[in-house]
């Protein structure tokens, strides 16, 4: 009987010290995700609606200098430029995020952060009055480093403060105000609000009120308390830390937890990209984010956008209210996003991922045969509006989301920057590569280039099912052990002798505090 009570107990306790969302966790959550990450989505579309008037403004601004009207290709190349900074700016800003997030740590980044997106702001929405042009390129690349930081940074400072079983809800965070930034870029690009002549500058000078209010807000939140314990060694922070956020002073458990984590860790100190790259104890977690986040930027979410407004048209939709379906497909991206945020704890992430690119890879599939079909059978449009729908659906619950949260997971405190600075380059350097090159596949294949997605959706699906884990309220301990079983070829007895040897010790110090308490 004594054994089932102890087990009883040891279950009840584990339910009762079950994280919760706080009010602490979740304002930070919040001031995290809106400061940061919905800059993100709102400079993504932000010179879409004001595209016309800005190439207006870059051709006068040329004529007032020269005299002489700007030649199209050179305007075309200075359009071109503008575009495609914000994703090397991003590629830029992912190689600074280790040695920023070690010295400064997660919080100080994300403050640091916001000087680039208030400097870029004031000089995007003063560059009408400047006449310059070159201001706006310039500040497109300072909003691509601060977008690089934050989609990285964001992810791992919210990732180390969730509890576990909260870990993968508030990692989906981030995601929905991405989305939420571009819907609001959508909304506020109309023609009838900001997205004129007169209005363009004032649209990309409001992206820096979220940094501003960041900037106000955040130094009142603790740090990750994962830093301070196991980069920084202050014990007593970061016990303070996690009181605040978990709303108990009982933390214990996961003080201990983190400290198993540093202790197993120590003699590998702060790996660099290049040590990660050549450690073989990790090579499965590596290729794991290399392919996921490949599949999220090279799957079609870029081409599928593009390709919205004309198959809304030929669904016969009018040219001048494209714009306002725009909106919707946004809204839609909000909305399943958001349900991701509900549904990732309960149904896991491998479901979601599986899920999300399963319906990407379909949809790519069948919106090939509808769009190749849609001028000999009539319904066959509508059957594409169903595709893209279905396919902004997959994405926003899973490829989207997801992988940054599997990022936080998969990886140790002394690996994990390293290994946001390789997923988050892959993630930039795909993105300005669909950028570059997919106008001259929609030119060279049409309607063909989305069979090159649904491919690449299928080998990602079929990689992730055969090689990602699980790791739905697990420690970070628990995962890495899953996948040092991956790695079984490479796993290494000391560390495996070390972790014994903690629980040992751990399964003591429990034993004489009982003897103690029986005394």
């Amino acid at each position: 009987m004594e054994p089932n009570k102890d087990k009883q107990e040891s279950s009840d306790s584990e339910e009762g010290t079950k994280g919760k969302m706080t009010l602490s966790l979740a304002l930070v959550t919040l001031i995290s995700a809106f400061g940061s990450s919905f800059q993100y989505g709102y400079n993504v579309s932000v010179i879409n609606s004001p595209a016309p008037y800005m190439q207006d403004f870059y051709n006068q601004t040329y004529t007032d200098r020269h005299g002489v009207f700007m030649d199209k290709n050179f305007q075309t190349l200075l359009w071109s430029l503008t575009v495609s900074m914000y994703p090397l700016g991003g590629f830029f800003g992912s190689l600074m995020v280790g040695p920023l997030v070690n010295n400064c740590g997660r919080k100080g980044t994300l403050l640091i952060n916001n000087l680039f997106s208030i400097a870029a702001a004031i000089l995007m929405g003063t560059s009408e009055i400047a006449k310059t042009f070159e201001v706006i390129i310039l500040s497109r690349v300072i909003m691509g480093i601060y977008a690089g930081l934050a989609s990285n940074v964001v992810p791992m400072f919210l990732g180390e403060m969730a509890p576990k079983n909260l870990r993968g809800a508030i990692g989906v965070v981030p995601q929905l105000f991405i989305t939420i930034g571009i819907l609001i870029a959508q909304i506020l690009g109309l023609n009838s609000i900001l997205g004129n002549v007169e209005g363009w500058p004032v649209l990309l000078g409001l992206t820096g009120i979220p940094s501003v209010i960041q900037l106000l807000t955040l130094p009142f939140f603790p740090e990750s308390p994962r830093y301070l314990l196991i980069q920084k060694g202050n014990e007593e922070q970061a016990r303070q830390a996690l009181q605040r956020l978990r709303g108990w002073d009982d933390v214990d458990d996961e003080i201990e937890e983190m400290r198993l984590e540093d202790q197993s860790e120590k003699e590998e100190g702060q790996m660099s990209v290049l040590t990660l790259c050549t450690f073989r104890g990790l090579r499965w977690q590596l290729i794991s984010i290399v392919v996921m986040m490949m599949g999220q930027q090279l799957s079609g979410v870029n081409a599928v956008f593009y390709y919205a407004d004309r198959i809304f048209q030929s669904a016969g939709v009018e040219t001048n209210n494209v714009q306002y379906v725009t909106v919707s497909i946004g809204a839609i991206n909000v909305v399943m996003t958001c349900l991701a945020v509900f549904i990732v704890e309960s149904l896991g992430r491998r479901i979601l991922l599986l899920a999300g690119f399963g319906l990407c890879c379909g949809s790519c599939a069948v919106l090939t045969l509808a769009l190749n079909l849609q001028n000999t059978v009539s319904w066959m449009s509508y059957l594409s509006i169903v595709c893209v729908i279905l396919y902004i659906i997959g994405h926003a619950i899973g490829a989207s989301p997801i992988p940054f949260v599997m990022i936080t997971e998969m990886f140790l405190q002394s690996s994990r920057p390293a290994a946001f600075m390789v997923g988050g380059s892959v993630h930039w350097l795909c993105n300005f590569a669909v950028g570059l090159l997919f106008l001259y596949m929609e030119a060279g294949l049409g309607a063909y280039s989305f069979l090159i997605f649904c491919a690449i959706c299928l080998v990602t699906m079929v990689y992730i099912f055969f090689v990602v884990p699980e790791t739905k309220n697990k420690t970070f301990m628990e995962i890495n052990r899953i996948m040092a079983k991956r790695n079984k070829v490479e796993i290494q007895t000391e560390k495996e002798e070390l972790m014994d040897i903690h629980t040992i010790q751990a399964g003591q110090a429990e034993k004489k505090e009982i003897s103690n308490s029986d005394l």
